[in-house]
C-alpha cells in the first residue's frame, strides 16, 4: 500500500548508495579502550556532581551506565542517584585525544570516498555510490570499515547502509552497539512502518505529542495519513515527515571541504560566565539575527541550526535542529536555537555557560523558496 498522497510526494531515488557510520558510546569507549579497568563500570564523562556542589553534566555514557538510564546531557547529580556508589565512575572528558581518534577514523572514510559528511567527531555520512576502492556492494564497504575500526582503533561503530541519508540513520541507530543495519529499497516502507515517531529523526517531543493526539505512534500511522493532511497540522514539516514516513529523503551527503564552505557561524567565550537565562537567550537572539545577514548577504537560506555550549568546566555539547523549512529569518533561527537550548539550561547555567554559539548550515539557494510552494496551499 502506498501513502495516500495524490501524487504531491516525489518520484523516490533508490539508486544511491550511502552509509552512516556512527561511534558507539564513543567518548566513553575510548576511554575504556585506554583502561581496560573501566569496562564494567558504569562510566560517565562529565564533572562528579559530588565533587563541585551538585553541579555538572553529562556529556556521554558507557553502556553499563546507560542500563541505569543515565544519557547525555543528563545533569550529573541525576546519574549519580541512578547507578549505585560502588558502580559509578566520572572522568572529565579529553577533547584532545578525542578529536585525534576521530581524525583517525575520517581518514579510513577518505581512504573509501571522498564525499564524507562529518556530523560530529563520531558520527558521519559516506556517499560510496562511486568509490575509490570499486566495490558496487554498500554493505561489503561498511563490513569493511567497521571492522578496520574495531581492529585498528580498538572501538565499535554501527552502521545503516541504504540509499539515502535519513534511512542510513535510522539503520545506524537501530541495532547499538557494533550493529549492522542493511535496508533495500523495496523493504524501506516496512521497516519504517514498524518504527515509534521517537525513533524518527527531526520528530521532537512536541511534534510527537501532537501527533500521539491524532493517533500517530508509528511510521505506519504516518504512512496512513494524507500528506494534506499532514500539511495542515506541520506546514512543511508535514510533507518532510509524509517524505520520511514512504524512505524517501532526496538530500544529499555533503562532502566536509563543501561543507565547511557553506556554514555560518557566531560563537563567542564569556568571562565572568554566564549564570542567567535571560542573558543567554538575549545572545542567542543577538546571534540569529547576526546570522540573517551574514545568509541574507550570500543569498543563502538555512536548513538546520546547531547549538554549541560549553560550561565552565569544559564539558561541551553541541546539538543541532532540522528547520520545517529553509529559512534565513532571525526568529525562525533563534526559535530553532532556543528550543535546542531548552532542555541545557539548567545543567549549564547551574556551571556557568563559558562558550555559547550558534550555526547556521546545510543551505539552499535562494531560488529554492520558489519550488512547489502550491503543495502547501489549500
Amino acid at each position: 500500500m502506498t501513502s495516500p498522497s495524490d501524487g504531491l510526494l516525489p518520484v523516490n531515488d533508490t539508486h544511491r548508495r550511502i552509509i552512516h557510520v556512527d561511534m558507539d558510546a564513543f567518548y566513553a569507549s575510548v576511554e575504556m579502550r585506554d583502561n581496560p579497568t573501566l569496562k564494567n563500570k558504569a562510566l560517565v564523562i562529565g564533572q562528579d556532581a559530588r565533587k563541585n556542589h551538585g553541579h555538572g553534566v553529562v556529556a556521554t555514557a558507557n553502556y553499563v551506565a546507560r542500563k541505569y538510564g543515565v544519557h547525555s546531557a543528563m545533569p550529573s547529580i541525576k546519574a549519580i542517584r541512578l547507578v549505585p556508589a560502588d558502580k559509578l565512575v566520572f572522568l572529565r572528558p579529553d577533547f584532545t585525544k578525542y578529536r585525534a581518534v576521530s581524525a583517525e577514523i575520517h581518514e579510513m572514510m577518505h581512504e573509501i570516498t571522498d564525499s564524507v559528511q562529518s556530523i560530529a567527531l563520531d558520527e558521519a555520512y559516506l556517499d560510496v555510490t562511486e568509490n575509490k576502492l570499486g566495490s558496487t556492494s554498500a554493505v561489503e564497504l561498511a563490513i569493511g570499515l567497521q571492522t578496520r575500526i574495531r581492529e585498528e582503533e580498538g572501538l565499535n561503530c554501527s552502521f545503516g547502509a541504504t540509499y539515502n541519508k535519513f534511512l542510513a540513520k535510522m539503520g545506524s541507530e537501530y541495532a547499538k552497539p557494533f550493529g549492522r543495519t542493511v535496508i533495500l529499497p523495496e523493504e524501506a516502507r516496512a521497516f519504517l512502518a514498524r518504527q515509534k515517531i521517537k525513533k524518527f529523526h527531526g520528530i521532537g517531543p512536541k511534534t510527537q505529542e501532537r501527533l500521539h493526539q491524532m493517533g500517530i505512534y508509528t511510521g505506519r500511522g504516518l504512512q496512513r495519513i494524507h500528506v494534506r493532511e499532514l500539511i495542515k497540522h506541520f506546514n512543511r514539516m508535514g510533507y518532510l515527515m509524509a517524505e520520511h514516513a514512504n524512505g524517501i529523503d532526496l538530500s544529499r551527503v555533503v562532502p566536509d571541504d563543501e561543507h565547511n564552505r557553506k556554514s555560518i557561524g557566531i560563537e563567542r567565550t564569556y568571562e565572568p560566565c554566564i549564570y542567567n537565562e535571560q542573558t543567554a537567550l538575549t545572545n542567542l537572539r543577538n546571534y540569529a539575527a547576526s546570522l540573517e545577514e551574514k545568509l541574507q548577504e550570500r543569498n543563502f537560506f538555512a536548513n538546520t541550526v546547531v547549538l554549541k555550549i560549553r560550561n565552565n568546566d569544559f564539558v561541551t555539547v553541541t546539538k543541532r535542529r532540522k528547520l520545517p523549512h529553509a529559512t534565513h529569518n532571525a526568529t525562525e533561527i533563534y526559535q530553532a536555537a532556543r528550543e535546542l537550548f531548552g532542555p541545557l539550561a539548567n545543567s549549564f547555567l547551574n556551571d556557568g555557560i563559558r562558550l555559547l554559539g550558534v550555526t547556521a548550515t546545510d543551505f539552499s539557494e535562494a531560488d529554492f523558496e520558489d519550488v512547489g510552494l502550491d503543495l502547501f496551499s489549500d
